[in-house]
């Protein structure tokens, strides 16, 4: 009896105790510019590569650099709602995932730069859940930029179909929570391993740079020389930028996402999946361990 009170009460403050530590960094997330910048950035990001460049070669009639081959026809279909978690997922392997790793790193990064953990834990805040609500904050942002990007590109979609006189075929339910999970999977394993850079590096210059570095640099040169070395071709597929783009390909299509970087069809979506999960976990869980051990002064 005393051993299940005991334990009870622990559970509960570790619970309480993490839902106060979420709720506080989601107070200092949505205060925080760099937050809103992300998020901008990425619409721009989405709207330029998804629509604007499409939209520019469909009424010029020329076809621009992601639509080469493609009839006009093809190109109005590809921004028809219809099309929409397509459009919705193609930057993300590369743009959203780089955008994402570096909001990671930033709140990881920051709380070392600005001297934020060491004045929480010197006041005997609990590592542990202090980490976990900031990790889970995170994952929060993960989320609201997921269904803000949904609205934004259906948004646009509309616009083009009315412009165009065209009817309005809504993607399926079926569709749209596929391309929500798989996005949900690789926006969220980029932002908990720049979470863990940060942790790491204990900064975000660093962090960020290094980040920056190995998803637009060196596993594109990997997976060049892969095409060599046999070996080096079977360490790629369990890379993080290799399965993300793979797990993505895998729905709208390599051939759908010519023009796009970092959309693959290199490995199969199932190991894809797992391995994106896998890097997620183990990402939290170091973070987690290095703040728990390490002196953050």
């Amino acid at each position: 009896m005393s051993t299940t009170t005991t334990t009870r009460p622990a559970a509960t403050g570790l619970l309480a105790a993490t839902l106060h530590s979420t709720r506080a960094e989601l107070m200092r997330l949505r205060a925080w510019p760099a937050v809103w910048i992300t998020l901008g950035a990425w619409l721009a990001l989405s709207m330029m590569f998804g629509y604007l460049f499409t939209y520019l070669s469909y009424t010029s009639g020329d076809a621009g650099f992601a639509d080469e081959g493609t009839t006009q026809a093809e190109q109005l279909a590809r921004m028809l709602p219809d099309a929409v978690p397509d459009v919705f997922l193609q930057g993300m392997p590369m743009f959203g995932g780089a955008l994402m790793m570096v909001l990671g790193a930033l709140v990881a990064g920051n709380g070392y730069g600005w001297g934020t953990w060491k004045t929480l834990f010197s006041q005997g805040v609990r590592r542990g859940p202090a980490v976990i609500g900031s990790v889970t904050a995170l994952t929060a942002i993960v989320l609201g930029t997921l269904v803000v990007t949904l609205g934004f590109d259906l948004g646009i979609s509309l616009v083009i179909t009315a412009s165009e006189s065209q009817d309005v075929v809504m993607p399926s339910f079926g569709s749209v929570a596929e391309a929500f999970g798989a996005g949900f999977l690789v926006l969220e394993m980029w932002a908990v391993l720049g979470f863990a850079l940060g942790t790491v590096a204990r900064g975000p210059a660093l962090s960020v740079g290094l980040g920056l570095v190995w998803a637009l640099v060196i596993e594109n040169l990997l997976r060049g020389v892969g095409q060599l070395l046999g070996w080096v071709e079977t360490l790629t597929g369990f890379m993080p930028g290799t399965s993300a783009g793979s797990l993505i390909g895998s729905i709208v299509g390599v051939g759908s996402g010519d023009g796009t970087p970092g959309v693959l069809d290199t490995v199969p979506a199932g190991q894809a999946a797992i391995t994106v999960v896998i890097y997620i976990v183990l990402a939290a869980v170091l973070s987690l361990a290095l703040v728990r051990r390490r002196d953050v002064t």
